[in-house]
């Protein structure tokens, strides 16, 4: 009795979201929000994280077919990614969370939660949006720098947006950093150059003499 009653028998659902994009589709996303928080306490780093759809039917009765219908919903919100990794390949998932939370719609608060079978999982509201390289290039533009944008997008998109092992908060702050580190190594090269020029200029008085 106390197993039938206890929270991990649950999936407990956000209503806002249910109406918004479906009640299947926030079915599976809790079940994925789920299994992420596993692999994160598991050392997860990079955002992927793999199920399987006999796991996912045990967990929230949907079956293969509905899944398949599910997921594409999902991809379709950008909701979620998929790509299927290994010999035997298994499906592999990463959620953005960032779409999550504005198809929660709530911004006024500081953060949100909900609990899914007995663990805690907060949003935090305060989302970074990946740029377009236009974005990157106008804000360059804006600080008048030499950074290159496509070489700047490209960095970080290979790396999943990440600095080290933490999301990025601020690509604006990022663009930043990159313009001091490239100061550094022009003042570094002018410097060189400047010295390797008086060198010059002295061993050149020296032979003269």
């Amino acid at each position: 009795m106390k197993e039938l009653l206890s929270s991990t028998a649950f999936i407990v659902l956000n209503k806002k979201l249910a109406r918004n994009i479906g009640l299947k589709e926030s079915i599976l996303l809790a079940d994925l929000i789920s299994k992420e928080e596993y692999f994160i306490e598991k050392g997860m780093t990079d955002g992927w994280f793999f199920n399987t759809e006999a796991n996912i039917e045990k967990d929230t009765t949907l079956t293969p077919y509905q899944q398949r219908k599910t997921i594409k919903k999902l991809k379709e919100f950008n909701i979620i990614e998929t790509k299927r990794i290994g010999v035997p390949a298994k499906q592999h998932f990463k959620i953005n969370e960032e779409q999550v939370v504005k198809f929660l719609n709530n911004k006024s608060l500081i953060k949100s939660t909900t609990i899914n079978k007995n663990k805690e999982i907060k949003l935090n509201n305060k989302y970074f949006n990946k740029p377009t390289i236009l974005d990157i290039k106008d804000f360059c533009l804006e600080r008048n720098n030499n950074i290159d944008p496509n070489s700047f997008f490209n960095y970080y998109e290979s790396k999943g947006w990440m600095i080290g092992k933490n999301k990025m908060k601020d690509w604006k702050a990022a663009v930043r950093t990159w313009e001091l580190r490239e100061n550094k190594q022009t003042y570094k090269k002018t410097s060189t150059s400047k010295l390797d020029a008086q060198i010059d200029e002295w061993q050149k008085a020296k032979n003269l003499l």
